[in-house]
This record gives C-alpha cells, structure tokens and sequence, in this order.
C-alpha cells in the first residue's frame, strides 16, 4: 500500500479528528501519526493488524522449520556431539579465556 501526504498526520491533528481518521482506515485507509515532526504511530484496521500478526506467525514456524531440517542435516552428517561434550568444551573455553572468573553469575 502506497501512502499519501494526507496519509501522514500530527498527533495534535489526529487527535481532533480522530473519529473522521477512524472511518477513512476502516475503509481501507492507513495512516501515520507524527509527533514533533517524525513518525510515531500507524493507524490501521484491526483486522489488518491481525493480518499481520498471523503472517508474523507464519513466518516464525518456517524460520523453525527450516532449523530443524538444517538440525536433522547434521545429525545425518554426523555433524553432531553429546551434551556432556559439549558443555566440557565450553567449560575450557571458559576458563582460557581472560576474566572469564565466573563471578557475577
């Protein structure tokens, strides 16, 4: 959605025509909200923010699958460790590196 100069509305504006702003977004519209000049708020239908929400959610599930096929990749690789091994290995990690007291934990 492309936005427009009248798209873009001081806060002071907004808040006096708020209901006038109400029905043109709930008619399509998007609006941003300035306050002192730079963008502040989005006004949008609801149902457009739960839109977005869902994709959101979406995009999550498929960031998540796709670690756990890159995951399943590696243990078929045998790109894998026991947790034993690995939690020894950051332990010595640890304790060569400098300040690496442990204090504060």
């Amino acid at each position: 959605m492309t936005f427009t100069a009248a798209d873009v509305i001081p806060l002071t504006q907004a808040r006096a025509n708020l209901s006038e702003l109400a029905d043109q977004v709930k008619a399509g519209s998007e609006k941003i909200i300035t306050k002192n000049g730079e963008s502040y708020v989005a006004l949008i239908d609801a149902a457009r923010l739960d839109y977005y929400h869902r994709l959101e959610r979406e995009r999550i599930h498929l960031v998540l699958i796709d670690e756990v096929e890159n995951g399943l990749a590696d243990v078929a690789a045998g790109r894998t460790r026991g947790a034993r091994e690995a939690l020894g290995e950051l332990k010595r990690a640890a304790k060569k590196s400098p300040g690496a007291s442990g204090k504060g934990r």
